[in-house]
């Protein structure tokens, strides 16, 4: 497999003139976030709950063109909720592994509105293991209504309001960064504004990253940084040495921070977890049709597509035979 160039210095426009004139920017891993720990059918009938619905859909963005996907586990004993039970994770682990063997498989812990910091680290319990976790690099406040989830789906109840922070600390992340870097897992670093730098960097000097390491922008969410072009380039200005990049942007602009992603020679996360709608006024029907279209515009703008195993090589995880 040939050597595939996966950071470079994003500041410098003479080398992205040179990349883009030599079509030499690197395959754009798609990453799949095909439910989220927060909504679920109740808003898009759409959205994966079970373990089996999860596989479906991962399935199907596979086949679509997402080299990742990111997952996040429901309750069983009320699907309108997340959880961090790892033997959860380990039946969707499992499942998806058999529907796609090469598929890199990230695992969330940031969980959702219902769990503790302890049940949020859960999945790294899980068995199978995922090849890459993420990892939170900040408090972060959210206020929102889940939405009325009506009969006919499991678990109907009323709306749900949430006015909350989820705390932690230095020393917790050095915790958890330090136990996922001893299991072998690959670190996805989530960073919602500029000042959680402050943290990835402690991480660093703490001897926690290991290059090369993804930094995920995620910009629209509760306290995140705005999703405009101009946070998205103040971000990508102060990436550390050794950090590839991809950009998450929630609701109506996903698409445009994804495209942005693009032009700029990083990486892009689709799915119902951050935008339950494929337009304005049509909800989308699954997470594939979101990887099919983000796969056809970085196809015309000559951005060749990562495999799985390439998205493998770029995060520094072991290749895998693909099924036949």
């Amino acid at each position: 497999m040939l050597e595939i160039e996966t950071q470079w210095d994003y500041r410098d426009p003479y080398v992205w003139m040179e990349k883009v004139g030599r079509g030499q920017l690197p395959p754009v891993i798609v990453t799949a976030a095909i439910n989220g720990g927060f909504h679920g059918k109740e808003a898009n009938d759409a959205v994966p709950e079970t373990p089996e619905e999860i596989a479906q859909e991962a399935l199907a963005a596979y086949e679509a063109g997402a080299s990742q996907i990111h997952i996040h586990g429901r309750d069983p004993k009320d699907w309108s909720q997340c959880t961090g039970d790892p033997d959860v994770y380990g039946r969707i682990n499992s499942l998806v592994r058999e529907a796609c063997p090469d598929v890199v498989i990230n695992n969330s812990t940031g969980g959702g509105p219902t769990l503790t910091t302890e049940e949020r680290y859960c999945p790294l319990d899980a068995v199978p293991a995922a090849d890459v976790v993420t990892l939170n690099l900040g408090p972060a406040m959210s206020k929102f209504v889940m939405a009325e989830r009506p009969e006919g789906i499991p678990h109907p109840r009323g709306p749900l309001e949430f006015d909350m922070c989820d705390p932690t600390t230095y020393g917790e992340l050095n915790h958890y960064a330090s136990v996922m870097k001893e299991r072998g897992f690959n670190i996805e670093f989530e960073v919602y504004n500029s000042g959680q730098y402050w943290v990835l960097r402690d991480l660093i000097d703490n001897g926690h990253v290991k290059e090369p390491f993804m930094v995920q922008f995620v910009l629209g969410a509760g306290t995140a940084a705005y999703p405009t072009p101009t946070s998205l380039m103040a971000l990508i200005n102060e990436l550390p040495n050794g950090a590839m990049f991809s950009v998450i942007g929630t609701g109506v602009f996903q698409m445009p921070m994804n495209v942005m992603g693009l032009v700029l020679g990083g990486h892009v996360r689709v799915g119902l977890e951050d935008n339950l709608y494929f337009r304005k006024g049509q909800k989308a029907g699954g997470n594939a049709e979101m990887v099919t279209r983000i796969k056809r515009i970085a196809e015309d703008m000559n951005r060749e597509v990562a495999t799985p195993n390439q998205a493998r090589q770029m995060l520094g995880l072991p290749v895998v035979e693909a099924a036949n």
